[in-house]
């Protein structure tokens, strides 16, 4: 297996159906690249659980998922399970985002995920977000839809187990849910790891990547 890094990220967009759909998905990650790229911009943009509890949560988790980063967090109002019925409001929200910023790297659902709204929201991502890096994050769920990534973030021990601290800690809506526990977090963690030769790992379906193979001299 090949390493390939990206260089200084500057810029980040973090997409989310629902909120903690971002830190599930990619809670690892973000700890990774804002520690290695202090005062990086993230720009999160959630789709449903505005104005609820869920979008306080969002807000704090981020934050604490984001540390020595410039973060912004919008958090919309569609309705959860219903974003086919909200097509027009989803794509103007994550427009609105495109004109505010051109991220480095964008984190986004799967496009073959099982649920609507993770689907739905994967589908528009590249009709805005055109020329960009889009990394595409899972969600383990009873539809049984994980598939093969084809990239990987390795995560450290330390750096996993704090994942899994941070999602107990800020998701406190959610702790009752049979999925949301730690042994579901750090088992796909670990067998992604497994898969790229680490301890543990996120894993991402990576839909088109542009090469310079260039000699720098």
């Amino acid at each position: 297996m090949i390493g390939l890094g990206t260089g200084r990220l500057e810029r980040i967009v973090a997409l989310g159906a629902h909120c903690d759909d971002i830190a599930i998905g990619a809670g690892g990650s973000l700890l990774t690249i804002c520690d290695r790229n202090p005062g990086v911009r993230v720009d999160a943009l959630v789709l449903s659980g505005g104005g609820t509890e869920r979008e306080a949560e969002e807000r704090a988790a981020l934050a604490a998922f984001c540390p020595d980063a410039d973060v912004e967090v919008t958090v919309l109002k569609l309705p959860d399970g219903r974003l086919p019925a909200h097509w027009e409001e989803a794509k103007n929200g994550l427009e609105e985002l495109r004109r505010r910023t051109d991220p480095d790297l964008v984190l986004s659902p799967r496009t073959a995920d099982a649920h609507q709204d993770h689907r739905g929201l994967a589908t528009l991502v590249p009709t805005v977000f055109r020329t960009h890096l889009q990394l595409e994050y899972e969600i383990a769920k009873w539809d049984g839809d994980l598939g093969k990534p084809t990239a990987y973030v390795p995560l450290s021990p330390e750096r996993a187990e704090e994942k899994v601290r941070l999602l107990q800690e800020h998701y406190a809506s959610q702790r009752h849910r049979p999925w949301y526990d730690r042994e579901a977090f750090l088992g796909l963690a670990r067998i992604r790891g497994i898969e790229c030769g680490q301890r543990y790992a996120e894993a991402f379906d990576l839909k088109k990547l542009t090469l310079d193979l260039s000699s720098k001299g």
